[in-house]
């Protein structure tokens, strides 16, 4: 019997258009504004204590709030709206920097989808910087600090190599940008500044000179090298930022550089500001070191405390972060405990199988640094105004003996699961060459305006008003049978994106006009189709299934073609470009799947199994 689908057919239309308003629902949800409080700390926990003095503070100023609450660790305070929102997150920040516990506040969208949709992944999409805003941050490079780092260890492998070399020296001294060796007579000096010069000629200028019995060999960092060190610190930054971002699942970043040593950082639809903040901004790296035996001269010894107590280190580093190419969590088979096993580098795991050959039975420590900042008050031109002071805490996580020669391969123990996926996190996603911190967050607003979002809406209202009743005038049962499938369509496109947690800009808002139209042109080729068959005498039925049946091919090719080109918009393009694509192919999936499957479905309910005479077309 023509045009009558199996159950199962009827069955997946049906099952495909629940799951699609149940998807899209949560999008009627509009989110509250939120202020959120939460801790430096990996796994830390805001206190009750925190909240409360934060919501004083809200009392004091005036400003209204509703539904303070603490959840997974952070605590919210919603408020009615975006300007209560920025007025309240300066006098929450000056309340937490008083209490001095390393409590970050950000602002945040608190989410009103009803419990039960979130418990089944429902969660509403997100939105670009030009419909909801986001957050924007200004983070500066301190190039100086690498300058020395890089000089600290050019220092240990100069020392290194001329040990290895058996050439003795008395004494050495690194100021700032130069570095200089003292030699108990010409000869030995000079074999110095041969062997260094093969190695060290494009970084450093050398030259001589003689203080009384001493021989002093001079090395001064170069003024390229300084540029090359400086341009490298910002690209692979700029670079580490970008990774960091993509594991945070944002979608459609900003970050590109501005001057010599700064980087914007723009998080559009982000819904987790305080993460975002906490991560981006925290500048970790590790060092490993041997403890140091009792005969190490005072000189060569650094202190940490560690459970405790005070360890003492060797003040030379075996390497550092920058050699870890891969860093996952895992758990200790005998222990249970968690653990960041790490994956150096070629000439990283020739450091650490150097250093630890010779040293097994001695125990190596792994310095964990951080780039902190705290809040500091200033007036200026009358007003408090808050800057953040960078400082470096370091400390070390891990002081285990080494049983026997390491690699490039090895594992971190010691680690709380919430430190171990963060130190994880940020090794994986590159280490930093500079030390950084951020000098400014803020809010960014609808960059076209509440006026151009409104009218970026009406098109797709007006566009499918139209195209709604063009159809129906036109095609009639058909054309009804058409914007059925069309509404179905968005449904099922609003559905999608939210639960790819895909973001929506106002290029995308012109993808979905687009898919409005290409949606109906299916139907329109197949509607033409059956008008040409009952043109040619078919019967009715025959007429409707010559009418899908062969215009299937045409409409595949016209959209996989399409298709194709949003794949290559998408993979090429930035910014609007891709939220275009992204709108517009998903919207080509899922406008085939109505146009042709779920209008014949509609069609066939209406037409199939019947001695039909005439249709209504």
């Amino acid at each position: 019997m023509l045009n009558v689908y199996p159950l199962w057919k009827y069955l997946l239309v049906a099952a495909a258009f629940a799951l699609g308003v149940i998807y899209a629902l949560p999008n009627i949800y509009m989110p509250d504004f939120a202020i959120q409080i939460s801790s430096q700390e990996s796994g830390g926990q805001v206190s009750e204590r925190a909240l409360k003095v934060a919501t004083e503070a809200l009392d004091e100023e005036g400003l209204e709030y509703f539904g303070a609450e603490r959840t997974d660790g952070n605590a919210l305070i919603r408020v009615p709206n975006d300007e209560t929102q920025l007025r309240g997150k300066e006098v929450v920040q000056r309340a937490m920097d008083e209490l001095q516990q390393g409590y970050v506040v950000a602002l945040n969208s608190a989410s009103t989808t009803p419990q039960w949709l979130r418990d089944i992944g429902a969660q509403p999409m997100k939105y670009g910087l030009d419909l909801r805003g986001g957050v924007h941050f200004l983070m500066e490079v301190d190039t100086e600090s690498t300058i020395e780092t890089r000089m600290e260890g050019m220092e240990t492998d100069i020392k290194r190599r001329l040990r290895e070399e058996r050439i003795r020296y008395s004494g050495s001294e690194l100021s700032g940008r130069v570095f200089e060796i003292k030699f108990d007579d010409e000869q030995t000096r000079d074999e110095a500044r041969s062997l260094l010069q093969d190695q060290y000629r494009q970084e450093f200028d050398m030259t001589t000179r003689q203080e009384g019995d001493t021989y002093v060999l001079r090395l001064a960092i170069t003024d390229q090298t300084i540029s090359q060190i400086e341009d490298f610190a910002i690209s692979q930054n700029l670079q580490t930022i970008r990774n960091r971002v993509n594991e945070l699942g944002v979608a459609e970043p900003l970050v590109q550089r501005l001057g010599n040593n700064r980087i914007v950082v723009d998080l559009p639809g982000v819904q987790d500001t305080a993460d975002a903040k906490r991560i981006l901004g925290k500048v970790a790296t590790l060092e490993f070191r041997l403890e140091a035996e009792p005969d190490t001269p005072r000189t060569r010894i650094v202190e940490y405390d560690y459970e405790g107590r005070t360890v003492r280190l060797e003040q030379d580093v075996i390497l550092r972060g920058d050699r870890v190419v891969d860093a996952k969590v895992g758990y200790d088979p005998d222990t249970s405990l968690p653990q960041v096993n790490i994956t150096l580098d070629g000439q990283g795991g020739d450091l650490m199988h150097r250093s630890t050959r010779n040293n097994i039975g001695r125990r190596m420590a792994v310095i964990f640094i951080e780039t902190k900042t705290r809040a500091r008050y200033e007036t200026v031109d009358g007003e408090q105004v808050r800057k953040s002071v960078p400082y470096v805490e370091k400390s070390v996580i891990s002081l285990a003996t080494v049983q026997a020669a390491l690699g490039v391969k090895f594992r971190i123990t010691g680690l709380g699961p919430a430190e171990a996926r963060e130190l994880a996190l940020l090794l994986r996603s590159g280490a930093l060459a500079a030390d950084m911190f951020i000098v400014e967050e803020r809010t960014i607003g609808a960059s076209l305006g509440e006026e151009n979002i409104q009218q970026g809406s009406m098109s797709v209202v007006v566009g499918l008003a139209l195209v709604l009743v063009f159809m129906l005038v036109y095609y009639k049962v058909f054309g009804l049978a058409a914007n059925i499938a069309l509404m179905f369509n968005l449904v099922l496109l609003v559905a999608v994106m939210s639960s790819l947690s895909a973001t929506l800009t106002l290029p995308g808002i012109a993808g979905i006009v687009l898919t409005v139209g290409m949606a109906v042109d299916a139907n329109v080729l197949i509607f033409s189709r059956i008008r040409e068959e009952l043109r040619d005498r078919a019967a009715p039925q025959t007429a409707i299934d010559s009418g899908f049946g062969r215009a299937f091919v045409t409409i595949l090719d016209a959209n996989l073609t399409t298709l194709l080109v949003a794949v290559i918009l998408y993979s090429i393009g930035t910014g609007p470009v891709k939220g275009f694509a992204i709108t517009l192919s998903i919207g080509i999936v899922t406008s085939m799947f109505t146009a042709i499957m779920g209008t014949r479905a509609i069609v066939n309910l209406i037409y199939g199994g019947r001695n039909v005479k005439k249709l209504m077309i």
